[in-house]
């Protein structure tokens, strides 16, 4: 049974209709991404998904459960956890205390454990920092956790972001644009990463302007143009796929393809 299931979403603003009977599934420990031309509805699908938005029609079972109908608090709480297109940290933080406050999920009555037992307050405490540090050496960034999180550089701040989207511990992680503003090095590094985080069993769903990135990363691609669901399919399916390559270049010439390898390494 696929982790995600998203099963004739539609979204409708008045007479513009977003996203129109968009369905494909997520399997566990995969990365799936969607892709298409800006003005596609991909934003607006993550969105829906994550219980922004409520969808005019369709369902999206999650983990076996209907959340078609949640917020964004309730879908997060039962382990979808997203980040966005622009950096969201906490800029006055330090980048350690960004991922302890974004283990909020997790410490229900952390506050009345501080007044009713002062030693399991103390050990959850140090708990939590320890999973803090474990995530900082998964992304790369340990040696700058005590650094005030707006000082770090533009790509290490979109790190962080998905290092806070981790404290939550979700089971699903969307990702939205995470290569926004980086350069190759820098994404080949996040490409690395992430394959990383699949590695220990976590489920991703992405989406991505950066073809290099989306090739050299996602097990199964979906492309949408216009809010609907246009192709579905390996890397190798989406590249070669007619009606794709019109999309992204403009004519159906069988010589075109999308290109899936950069100059820089990304395996």
């Amino acid at each position: 049974m696929a982790l995600l299931s998203v099963s004739n979403l539609s979204k409708r603003f008045g007479g513009l209709t977003a996203n129109s009977d968009i369905s494909f599934n997520v399997a566990e420990q995969s990365i799936v991404g969607i892709i298409g031309p800006n003005g596609a509805g991909k934003t607006t699908c993550f969105n829906l998904l994550s219980g922004f938005l409520p969808p005019t029609d369709g369902e999206v079972i999650f983990s076996g459960t209907n959340i078609t109908k949640l917020n964004a608090h309730q879908t997060a709480s039962l382990g979808m956890v997203r980040t966005f297109q622009h950096t969201s940290v906490f800029s006055e933080l330090s980048v350690l205390d960004n991922i302890l406050t974004g283990q909020h999920l997790e410490v229900k009555g952390l506050l009345k454990l501080a007044f009713m037992n002062r030693k399991k307050y103390v050990e959850k405490q140090d708990k939590m920092k320890e999973k803090a540090i474990e995530i900082l050496n998964l992304m790369e960034l340990e040696d700058k956790k005590d650094m005030i999180a707006k000082s770090l550089p533009y790509g290490e701040q979109r790190k962080l972001e998905i290092a806070i989207a981790l404290a939550a511990n979700p089971k699903l992680l969307l990702l939205d644009e995470p290569a926004a503003g980086m350069n190759e090095t820098e994404s080949a590094k996040l490409v690395q990463i992430i394959r990383k985080l699949k590695d220990k069993g976590l489920s991703i769903l992405i989406v991505e302007h950066d073809m290099k990135v989306v090739m050299n990363l996602c097990d199964y691609i979906v492309v949408l143009d216009q809010g609907t669901k246009i192709a579905e399919g390996t890397p190798k399916e989406i590249s070669t796929n007619p009606k794709v390559i019109e999309v992204y270049l403009g004519t159906p010439d069988e010589d075109h393809h999308i290109e899936e390898e950069g100059s820089v390494e990304y395996a």
